[in-house]
């Protein structure tokens, strides 16, 4: 299937051969419009989310008032027939297939199996495609992502869209889009993360659970065999909150209980030295104890509650960054799993696992060289997975390091790659 945009190093060669054309116009006269070939009956058709059904129809009826037919699933599927039939036809049906990139399409099971439909030959005909980026914080579907897209805040998004559906398809220069052929193209991109099914209600202290019954949808054209991302995915869940409140128990536990026999005794005391000085003009004698050293037991009578308090929410801040830290350490036991499937797993909440496409066949090469005399090159590469790989991938998908750009050049083309990030970290930390 063909794609006008294509991957980025191609994009200088297509964008100058779309500037050499004509401009169009912001509503194009019918001379301009492409006609309809022998069973087509529309120039695009649109695939978006219901959530952003205002967006996108008021650009329909901008591009219909343009004179060009578009096809979308709310007017023109066929009732009676199968969802899977109605999108294969229209796509077939259609010049091309537009895109609407938001948050919930992305999210959205049909709009990702319409989108799959369009790029991974389940039409019999190629299609050029146009994805329109609707929010920009939106994380592209790694089968999109190597795609150049149209931005909807650009202020002259509107004469770009209609150049392209206004450009014959025997005019787009394009190139067929096989899923995950070169890893170059989609090598360092960001997949969809995971969210705890817990996420609701779920504390900081607490340790997120994530669902291995269902390999996610970006996931099932990558990992070929299902059961490893489950295997990683049960070695993360195997963190329990119970780690965090029984790691310290057999000292919280005396703390406690010191705690409240100190408690104990302070309430005896200052009750017995309130009577003395309550008694004390009936008795007509001064008491054996001052009034400073009563006012001073009274008011640690105070403090001791406030101070295990302060401790308990001491302790609890030290259980989230514990939770957190085992949870890293299980997801770099995991992506000693699924590195051998281009997939690697980030932690850096409880509650959420950042999934990035990398290859790591070049670094594993290059731990091979540097550690060949020692003979222990597996069990280096799988100790740098463990410790280092979890905070790779999440400054990957954040696409953020907390150092400067490497000078020479890594296995990661425009990026860091994973054996620069561990000489990095190694020289500020050490193997754990």
């Amino acid at each position: 299937m063909s794609s006008f945009f294509i991957d980025n190093g191609a994009n200088e060669l297509q964008t100058a051969d779309i500037q050499s054309q004509p401009a169009v116009p912001l509503c194009p006269t019918m001379n301009d419009v492409p006609r309809l070939g022998d069973g087509e009956c529309y120039h695009v058709f649109i695939s978006f989310s219901s959530t952003d059904y205002q967006w996108t129809h008021s650009l329909i009826d901008q591009l219909e008032s343009c004179g060009l037919q578009v096809c979308y699933h709310e007017r023109d599927f066929t009732p009676g027939r199968t969802v899977l039939e109605n999108m294969s036809d229209c796509i077939q049906e259609s010049q091309k297939v537009l895109l609407v990139l938001s948050q919930e399409f992305v999210r959205s099971r049909w709009c990702l199996l319409e989108a799959n439909m369009s790029l991974f030959r389940d039409c019999l005909e190629r299609k050029p495609i146009v994805p329109v980026l609707l929010e920009p914080e939106v994380t592209v579907p790694l089968h999109l992502c190597h795609l150049t897209y149209l931005e909807a805040d650009d202020p002259d998004f509107k004469n770009k869209l209609l150049k392209v559906l206004c450009t014959p398809n025997q005019q787009l220069q394009g190139s067929t889009v096989v899923p995950f052929q070169p890893p170059s193209i989609y090598n360092g991109k960001t997949l969809q993360p995971l969210i705890a099914v817990n996420d609701e209600g779920l504390n900081k202290w607490d340790c997120g659970q994530f669902s291995d019954m269902e390999v996610p949808d970006q996931l099932r054209l990558i990992i070929q065999d299902h059961e490893k991302y489950r295997k990683a995915v049960r070695m993360i869940n195997s963190v329990s909150q119970n780690k965090v409140w029984f790691r310290p128990l057999w000292v919280r536990v005396v703390m406690y209980i010191t705690g409240i026999i100190y408690f104990l005794i302070l309430t005896v005391y200052s009750t017995f030295l309130t009577v003395i000085v309550v008694i004390d003009p009936f008795l007509h004698q001064r008491p054996s104890y001052p009034v400073g050293e009563l006012v001073i037991i009274i008011s640690s009578f105070y403090c001791v509650p406030v101070g295990l308090f302060i401790q308990i929410v001491l302790w609890m801040n030290g259980d989230v960054k514990y939770i957190v830290r085992e949870m890293q350490r299980a997801v770099g036991q995991a992506n000693i799993i699924l590195y051998e499937e281009k997939v690697l797993m980030g932690c850096r909440s409880n509650s959420k696992i950042y999934l990035v496409y990398v290859s790591l066949d070049g670094c594993k090469q290059e731990f091979a060289e540097t550690f060949s005399e020692q003979g222990c090159v597996e069990d280096m590469f799988q100790r740098a997975l463990t410790f280092f790989s979890s905070g790779y991938a999440s400054c990957l998908a954040k696409r953020h390091f907390p150092f400067p750009q490497p000078s020479s050049t890594g296995h990661l083309e425009g990026g860091v790659c994973f054996c620069q990030y561990v000489s990095q970290q190694l020289r500020t930390n050490q193997w754990e």
